[in-house]
């Protein structure tokens, strides 16, 4: 979807899809769009509570098994384990994702972790594929005049031409780009609290192969799940930037993490798009 700075500002029914690493603003972003009266839509939300939710039940009760006392009550059905998951609390999707390494830190088996891997890409493909469903959704049923969708930072490794075509049909694409100095924060934010993250599977084997080397590492259960991720992050924010670009490039439009941080109303957000617009050419 290719526009006109004066044909968004009368596009009756906005549809945005928002791009961009993990922490760039894009949650932040549709939150405070949806207090004036957006429907936003979290592809991480969609993700845990459609398509991965049987998986993250059963990675509970895997866990609960192993306590004796929960075991018997589980295993009697005098209790139930549910999902909690919400738009502002994603953590059982993270914590299902899990850390490759030592199992006696939390880490998963390379075998295991993969799997996982998988289920999440599926899983995001297909919540993508339910975008232009939920804008009619939001339209028919819940009466919105405009929708958000808060895509995960990992739409960028789908390596599904189909999906991002899709949602370049249905939505305006806008990629948020980190500025040299949110990008060292976004860095060091992780070094200091270190996340489950996706990675793309020949992404993970090339550099698991470099970590493994430079640690003088035999296996994957020596590896300290912590300081993988620390090590891994810069990597993969830098194999992502030229995904995210070639992607605004050929499907929408870039505005920073400077420009975004500016933004602190609707009508500043959409004064931002239409400068967007104004000054890339198609």
């Amino acid at each position: 979807m290719k526009l006109l700075a004066s044909e968004y500002r009368h596009w009756r029914n906005k549809s945005i899809t928002l791009l961009g690493m993990s922490g760039v603003g894009k949650t932040r972003l549709s939150h405070l769009l949806r207090r004036a009266h957006w429907f936003h839509y979290s592809g991480d939300y969609r993700i845990g509570t459609r398509y991965l939710d049987e998986p993250i039940l059963d990675n509970i009760k895997r866990q609960v098994m192993h306590i004796e006392f929960l075991r018997d009550l589980l295993r009697s059905d005098s209790i139930s384990i549910v999902n909690n998951l919400s738009v502002d609390n994603l953590q059982p999707v993270s914590s299902f994702l899990g850390k490759l390494g030592d199992p006696e830190k939390g880490g998963l088996s390379l075998k295991e972790f993969k799997r996982r891997q998988r289920l999440h890409h599926d899983g995001e493909v297909n919540a993508m594929r339910d975008v232009p469903d939920f804008i009619r959704k939001a339209h028919e049923i819940y009466g919105f005049d405009h929708v958000v969708n808060d895509a995960g930072g990992s739409v960028c490794e789908l390596d599904d031409p189909g999906v991002m075509e899709l949602l370049a049909e249905h939505s305006l694409i806008i990629y948020i780009k980190a500025t040299d100095r949110d990008e060292r924060e976004l860095i060091q934010r992780a070094e200091e609290s270190p996340k489950p993250l996706y990675y793309r599977e020949d992404f993970l084997d090339r550099e698991l192969e470099v970590y493994l080397r430079e640690n003088n590492l035999r296996y994957v259960a020596q590896i300290d799940p912590d300081q993988f991720v620390r090590w891994m992050f810069p990597r993969l924010f830098r194999d992502r930037l030229p995904r995210y670009e070639a992607l605004a490039d050929q499907y929408g439009y870039t505005i920073t993490t400077d420009e975004l941080a500016q933004v602190h109303s609707e009508d500043q957000f959409n004064a931002l798009i239409e400068k967007a617009l104004e000054r890339q050419t198609f």
